[in-house]
C-alpha cells in the first residue's frame, strides 16, 4: 500500500531531493501536500508533475497561484495559507508521512502539529527541535509519533547506534555501550581563513559550500559553523545526551557523516558521497532501504580523511551554541533568532560575516533566560530575541 507524503519546503534542497526519491519510488509513495514560501513558478511545476491534493502558500501568493492554476489547468489543487495552512497539511489524516524542510523557526508549530498527530516525521529543520528541545521530545513519545532525523550527521549517528536505543530512559547519559558521539563539520568554505581574511567575505562566498549543494541560510551556517552548533543541540535532544558527551570533529571532505564510540574501544561510521538523498531515503523506509540514484563510495577515489579539531577562536559560534546547550531553557531558542537576524543582515550587507556571532553573543546577553515550559514561552522568547537582535545589528551598522 503507497503512503502519502507531505513535503513542508518542497522548493527547497531538501524538499527537491525528497521529490526525487519519491518519483522513483512512485509505486509505495504518493505526494499529498506540498508548501512553498516565495517561488511560486516552481511549485507550479511541481504540482504538475506530482498532481498534490493541497498546497500552502502565503496568502499574499495566492492570486498568483491561482492564474497558474488557471492557465496549466490544476483548479482541483486546494489552496491553503499561511501558518494555519500548514498545520492542517501537517496533521492531516491522510498524510502517513511529514518531510519537515521549512528553514528556521516557521517550521516549529508545523513541526508539532505533526508529531502530536503521531506521523512519521523526517526531520531536517534542525531549528524547531534546537527550540522546542525536551517539548518536541516529550510529544513524540506521547503522541506514538517516529521523530527521523534527515539531516545528514543525525541519519548518521542514528545508523551508528544499537537498535532500541530510543526506547531507553532519557537522562542524559550514554547507554548500550555507547560512550561519545563525534559529530562532523566540513569546516565550511572558510576553513583555512584567517580572522583578518574573514572580515572582509562576501555573502556570495560564504554561500560556496564546498561539498553540498544547500540554501542560503545554512550555507552561511556552515561558513560561521553555526550549523554544526545547532547541530550539537539538535543531537543533545534527539539522543538524549549531555554535550559534554558529543565532540564536534572538522572532517573536511564530508565522507564520514558522524561517528559513535562505544565502551569496548569500537568507533562505528557511517560513510557516502554527500547527497542529501541517501538520509532521506534512510529516513523514508526505515527501518527497510530503498534505492537511490547516489552511487556508492569509490574508496580507491577518497585515500584520505583529514579530521582536526574546530577553531573557536576564529569560529565563536561554536562555543556560544555549546554554552547555551549548558544554560538550557529558552537560550537556544534566543540564540536561534538571534542567528537567523544575523544571517539575514549578513546576506543583505547590513553586517559583517565575523560580526554574525557578536550579534548572537550580545542577543543572548540581552534577553532574559527562564525554563522553556511552554511552546508559548518559546515562541515568546524568539519574538523578543529577533528585536533585540534587530536592534543590535541597526545600531552596529550606524
Amino acid at each position: 500500500m503507497s503512503q502519502s507524503v507531505c513535503i513542508l519546503g518542497v522548493t527547497g534542497s531538501i524538499g527537491q531531493s525528497t521529490l526525487k526519491i519519491l518519483q522513483q519510488h512512485s509505486e509505495k509513495y504518493s505526494v499529498f501536500a506540498v508548501t512553498a514560501h516565495s517561488r511560486i513558478l516552481e511549485l507550479v511545476e511541481i504540482c504538475k508533475q506530482y498532481r498534490p491534493k493541497v498546497v500552502v502558500v502565503p496568502a499574499n501568493k495566492v492570486a498568483e497561484l491561482q492564474q497558474h492554476f488557471q492557465k496549466q489547468n490544476l483548479n482541483h489543487i486546494e489552496i491553503l495559507t499561511d501558518e494555519a495552512g500548514l498545520i492542517a497539511v501537517a496533521e492531516h489524516a491522510d498524510v502517513d508521512v511529514v518531510m519537515a524542510a521549512i528553514v528556521g523557526a516557521a517550521g516549529l508549530l508545523p513541526t508539532l502539529a505533526a508529531v502530536k498527530a503521531g506521523k512519521r516525521v523526517l526531520l531536517a529543520n534542525k531549528e524547531a527541535l534546537v527550540m522546542s528541545g525536551d517539548l518536541m521530545m516529550q510529544a513524540a513519545l506521547d503522541y506514538n509519533a517516529q521523530l527521523l532525523p534527515v539531516d545528514s550527521e543525525h541519519n548518521a549517528i542514528f545508523q551508528c547506534l544499537p537498535e532500541g536505543y530510543f526506547q531507553a530512559e532519557r537522562n542524559g547519559q550514554p547507554k548500550q555501550g555507547v560512550s561519545r558521539i563525534l559529530l562532523t563539520a566540513s569546516g565550511g568554505p572558510f576553513l583555512n581563513h584567517s580572522l583578518e581574511q574573514l572580515q572582509n567575505v562576501t555573502p556570495a562566498q560564504a554561500c560556496k559550500h564546498p561539498n553540498w549543494s544547500m540554501g542560503q541560510k545554512i550555507s552561511v551556517d556552515s561558513a560561521t559553523l553555526m550549523n554544526k552548533g545547532l547541530e550539537l543541540i539538535e543531537a543533545c535532544h534527539l539522543f538524549a545526551i549531555s554535550e559534554q558527551f558529543v565532540t564536534v570533529v572538522v572532517h573536511p571532505q564530508s565522507i564520514i557523516h558522524s561517528m559513535v564510540q562505544y565502551v569496548d574501544g569500537s568507533t562505528l561510521a557511517q560513510m557516502g558521497n554527500p547527497d542529501m538523498c541517501t538520509p532521506i531515503a534512510h529516513a523514508l523506509a526505515w527501518p527497510e532501504r530503498i534505492q537511490t540514484h547516489v552511487p556508492a563510495l569509490d574508496l580507491f577515489m577518497n585515500q584520505h580523511l583529514d579530521f582536526q579539531e574546530p577553531d573557536t577562536t576564529r569560529f565563536p559560534a561554536l562555543k556560544l551554541a555549546r554554552q547555551t546547550m549548558q544554560s538550557g531553557g529558552l537560550a537556544p531558542a534566543i540564540l536561534n533568532a538571534a542567528n537567523e537576524v544575523a544571517v539575514a543582515a549578513f546576506l543583505n550587507k547590513a553586517i559583517a560575516f565575523t560580526e554574525i556571532p557578536q550579534v548572537v553573543e550580545q542577543t543572548l546577553n540581552q534577553v532574559e533566560n527562564a525554563a522553556a515550559e511552554s511552546i508559548e514561552l518559546i515562541l515568546q522568547a524568539d519574538r523578543v530575541a529577533r528585536s533585540a537582535a534587530q536592534q543590535i545589528v541597526i545600531n552596529n551598522g550606524s
